[in-house]
């Protein structure tokens, strides 16, 4: 339990809005001010012909694997209505996907966490090398499998799947836009000493806030709060200051801003 208070902290979350609540309250009530500046903004498709098309053949496959629970939002219901074949296994990449899932009547869903045996979520990472590394997703040779995500999500889970001998469909059923089109909030902010950190919680947001930055001074004075290393990699390699913290979820995350000095 966190005992540092976080008064007179001013601290940036580019997350969604919605996906935003519960962390900002969760600084609020240590003591801090959040401000929302969401550099990620999920929206449903404006066109749902080609995934239609796709999933009709889902009777065919072996594996439906979850990317996030955006996923499972803007696909399920559609899903439902062409029939899920009973053959088909669900895997997610972490508890809150599969909880979504579960709340559309999926009864068993492999994820990351299926292998801990008292169920500690702090215990392990949720994201595709996780979920590649169970054994479910090691004797997949000569299985089909379709990935339901956003346009444009990693590719690491598809390539390594392909390599093990699987047969790969993407599901594509929402979009991710930047909702942000310049910095002037943060840097006026900073600039009267009411900003102290700012969490980004994906690669794609990073990769947002280092381009509508440009000339990053400003920000050398910024830590910067994230979730996993591989979002910390582009901002440690232009030498600014990063926090990884130590397990996934909201309380991980206050943790880690708990260690800003």
């Amino acid at each position: 339990m966190n005992t540092k208070s976080l008064s007179g902290i001013t601290i940036a979350i580019t997350r969604p809005v919605d996906q935003a609540k519960k962390l900002s309250a969760l600084i609020s009530e240590a003591g801090g001010t959040p401000v929302l500046f969401p550099l990620i903004e999920i929206t449903a498709l404006s066109d749902y012909g080609l995934f239609d098309t796709v999933i009709q053949t889902v009777h065919e496959y072996d594996w439906a694997i979850f990317i996030s629970s955006n996923a499972v939002q803007n696909s399920m219901t559609r899903l439902l209505k062409v029939g899920i074949p009973s053959r088909l296994q669900f895997a997610a990449i972490g508890p809150v996907t599969a909880r979504e899932l579960q709340s559309f009547g999926v009864k068993q869903v492999l994820t990351p966490l299926s292998h801990i045996q008292d169920g500690d979520e702090s215990k392990v990472r949720f994201d595709s090398e996780t979920l590649l590394a169970l054994p479910e997703m090691q004797a997949i040779q000569g299985k089909k499998v379709m990935i339901f995500r956003g346009i444009g999500g990693r590719d690491v889970l598809a390539e390594k799947l392909k390599a093990r001998g699987a047969t790969v469909t993407f599901a594509e059923c929402y979009q991710r836009i930047n909702p942000q089109t310049n910095i002037d909030l943060l840097a006026q902010l900073w600039a009267n000493k009411k900003l102290h950190g700012i969490v980004i919680t994906s690669s794609e947001a990073m990769r947002h806030l280092l381009d509508l930055v440009g000339d990053p001074k400003w920000l050398n004075n910024i830590t910067l709060f994230v979730n996993h290393a591989r979002i910390a990699e582009m901002p440690l390699q232009m030498g600014l200051k990063v926090c990884v913290a130590d397990a996934p979820g909201d309380e991980a995350m206050l943790s880690n801003i708990m260690r800003l000095d």
